[in-house]
């Protein structure tokens, strides 16, 4: 006989899976930073400077929406902002 505490763990998972796979994650710091230093063949510091940009300043787009930087990073990467921070993204059309 199935308990009522696990039906409604149940249920709480389901909402979850169909919530995680409706929206998509922001890539973690951690694998945006390797992704430049692996390709740059650099820190992030120095990646920053050698696109003009002061690096607490271009650290700033681990915290919160930074186009213009989320663009440079993304190029770079070689896909869009989107792709990386889509929670970001999410209600603009």
């Amino acid at each position: 006989m199935i308990s009522k505490c696990n039906t409604e763990k149940g249920k709480k998972m389901s909402k979850n899976l169909a919530y995680s796979s409706i929206h998509q994650v922001d890539w973690h710091n951690a694998d945006i930073r390797a992704a430049i230093e692996k390709k740059a063949g650099c820190k992030c510091a120095e990646f920053a400077r050698r696109n003009g940009i002061k690096a607490y300043t271009f650290y700033n787009v681990f915290r919160q929406p930074y186009p213009k930087i989320e663009k440079i990073i993304a190029d770079f990467i070689g896909t869009t902002p989107e792709d990386i921070w889509p929670s970001r993204y999410l209600h603009k059309c």
